[in-house]
């Protein structure tokens, strides 16, 4: 799942307005962080995730650890903030990020 540069943009946009959803802090990305995050993604589709760890590097590896774990697709990270997006198999319009923009 490839998203175009326009999908990109749109979610950027819809994203500015997000709070982060879930937190990613010292003991990284573990079972509960990824059950939390597939149920975050489940409802929202769209979610911002916090990672609040030092080092730049061990935090890319854990942005892209999380999204390998939820099949979910990096739109964007500023500064301790990732956008990631999957879509869901039966999305309710009520509580999805897209759906609601």
């Amino acid at each position: 799942m490839s998203l175009s540069a326009s999908q990109k943009k749109q979610f950027r946009a819809i994203g500015h307005n997000l709070k982060p959803i879930v937190t990613v802090a010292g003991k990284g990305v573990s079972s509960s962080i990824v059950e939390e995050t597939l149920r975050a993604l489940n409802d929202h589709e769209l979610i911002k995730v916090k990672f609040q760890v030092g080092d730049r590097e061990v935090k890319q590896q854990l942005i892209q650890a999380l999204c390998n774990e939820c099949q979910a697709e990096l739109v964007q990270t500023i500064g301790n903030i990732a956008l990631i997006y999957r879509p869901a198999e039966e999305p309710n319009l009520q509580l999805s990020n897209l759906h609601r923009h």
